[in-house]
């Protein structure tokens, strides 16, 4: 029985064993508190949707491990992809249980959990930013996390797939994103020069930069992902 002083972290640990066999499941919840030995009615508090904020809680779990990691690195002579590229990977490195995410995907895919699936991976894109400094107030503050979160969602069904040493595919895969982000972005500067194309490109930014950033997406940004999925396992 695990017994540790914060409930919350205690309930989590206690249910990741039952991941594999139950899902983000009732019976996985109902599992946690009985293993933990947190009184059932403060862990009914905690995650009012029991299995679903379960779920929620590791991902987050797993956003602050990767803050940790990042301020703990040098990331001075860093160009800025290959920090995005670091951030992404300790965030996937950080995980022990490829099973909880795998099972989480599942949960998250349900119709009726998609805006807290899409609001996680907005989450964990818009903390890489911010930790990396970050301070767009403009449309672009919503087109980085966006951009940000299908390259992250798309390394993760990569992940999941991969059994490479070490995941070395994972992190190619990685780089092929990035890489093709940073194509977009070059052919959108080189559209701002162009006679025709430029008035139109700067009308569209200035429109857009009068459109406060949202806080959180209601649905995940889909606009990439035709283009990051590709050759995904």
């Amino acid at each position: 029985m695990t017994r540790l002083n914060d409930p919350q972290t205690a309930l989590l640990q206690a249910a990741l064993p039952h991941v594999a066999f139950d899902g983000w499941s009732d019976a996985c919840f109902h599992a946690a508190v009985a293993d933990s030995g947190v009184d059932p009615t403060v862990a009914r508090a905690l995650f009012p949707r029991r299995a679903t904020d379960l779920a929620l809680a590791f991902h987050r779990q797993g956003d602050a491990a990767m803050e940790a990691a990042i301020r703990s690195r040098d990331l001075n002579g860093l160009r800025f992809r290959d920090k995005i590229a670091l951030a992404v990977r300790l965030r996937l490195e950080g995980i022990d249980d490829k099973e909880a995410v795998r099972r989480g995907g599942t949960l998250m895919a349900l119709p009726m959990n998609a805006p807290d699936g899409a609001k996680a991976i907005w989450g964990t894109a818009d903390r890489i930013w911010t930790i990396l400094g970050d301070t767009s107030t403009d449309h672009n503050w919503y087109s980085k996390r966006a951009t940000l979160s299908g390259v992250y969602s798309a390394t993760v069904l990569y992940w999941l797939g991969d059994d490479s040493s070490e995941h070395q595919a994972t992190w190619e895969f990685l780089d092929r994103r990035i890489d093709n982000v940073m194509q977009i972005e070059k052919i959108k500067g080189q559209m701002r020069k162009a006679p025709g194309l430029g008035p139109f490109v700067q009308g569209a930014e200035k429109l857009l930069s009068r459109v406060r950033p949202p806080q959180m997406p209601n649905d995940l940004p889909g606009r990439f992902n035709a283009f990051m999925y590709k050759d995904t396992p």
